[in-house]
């Protein structure tokens, strides 16, 4: 499928007026390989774009399954002053301004056989879920010269019946309106502009970047949630997710009162308590 550059306006508006880039490919295997490419010779906020990715990937390298056409892939450079803390705040940061540009989407109200608007949330530590469903996944990469790649993959216009999981979700069947590349070019303009604002308030530090970790914890529906939690070693275990401490990570509190922080582990929201 051909995807002109014209078909991201007021993304191309707003990133060339801060003297970024904006590469729109008809297709690409991904778009966050391509930006960590290219990197070293991009400004901070240059994005690169498409409706057609066939080869994205997830956090623990898993694929991402994106039909042509019905789903965005975008990947935004950050280059700015920002300690390791801060760095492991990216991905939430990302999250929570992905769920601002989704809910904006959907701000019509309910969607067709909807009795309410949906509950669109963050969940720790990388997805955006639509009525607990998957929206989008996020995923944040290093680059050679030390700069960080936000990536971003959002399901569009799939249908119900064309979904890659039943865990997951569109804009479409939540109710939103509009094209995919009308609905592509304002997720973008929305999600890049709360990055970059984000980016801002870390680097600064103090009251602005307590402010963003506020927004995001605000923004995370797996707090208060009983959560099933797989870790790197293969081993599970059910708790309480209770809060995300400064470092990013989700701190559990289990049967016993017992808390601690895990910095990276698969989440599962449980339905029950």
């Amino acid at each position: 499928m051909s995807t002109p550059a014209s078909s991201f306006p007021v993304t191309r508006s707003q990133v060339e007026a801060g003297g970024a880039t904006l590469v729109v490919p008809a297709t690409t295997g991904s778009t966050n390989a391509d930006l960590l490419a290219a990197a070293a010779d991009l400004p901070h906020g240059s994005v690169v774009a498409t409706l057609d990715q066939t080869a994205g990937r997830g956090r623990l390298d898993r694929s991402w399954s994106a039909p042509a056409g019905q789903t965005l892939a975008a990947s935004l450079l950050v280059r700015a002053d920002l300690d390791d803390r801060s760095r492991g705040w990216l991905p939430l940061v990302a999250g929570r301004a992905m769920r601002d540009a989704v809910s904006a989407r959907l701000g019509g109200g309910a969607g067709p056989g909807r009795a309410s608007r949906p509950v669109v949330e963050v969940k720790w530590p990388n997805d955006v879920h639509v009525d607990e469903r998957k929206v989008c996944g996020i995923l944040c990469q290093v680059a050679a010269d030390g700069s960080v790649v936000v990536g971003a993959g959002v399901n569009l216009t799939i249908p119900a019946d064309a979904l890659p999981t039943p865990t997951a979700t569109s804009l479409a069947v939540a109710g939103a309106r509009g094209t995919a590349p009308e609905l592509a070019d304002a997720v973008l303009a929305d999600f890049r502009a709360a990055v970059l604002e984000a980016v801002v308030a870390l680097a600064t530090g103090g009251a602005a970047a307590e402010a963003v970790r506020a927004d995001v914890r605000a923004a995370c529906g797996t707090i208060g949630r009983r959560i099933r939690l797989e870790l790197p070693d293969g081993t599970a275990e059910e708790a309480d997710a209770v809060g995300i401490d400064d470092d990013g990570r989700i701190t559990i509190r289990h049967r016993d009162g017992a808390t601690r922080g895990v910095a990276v582990g698969d989440v599962t929201h449980l339905r029950y308590a």
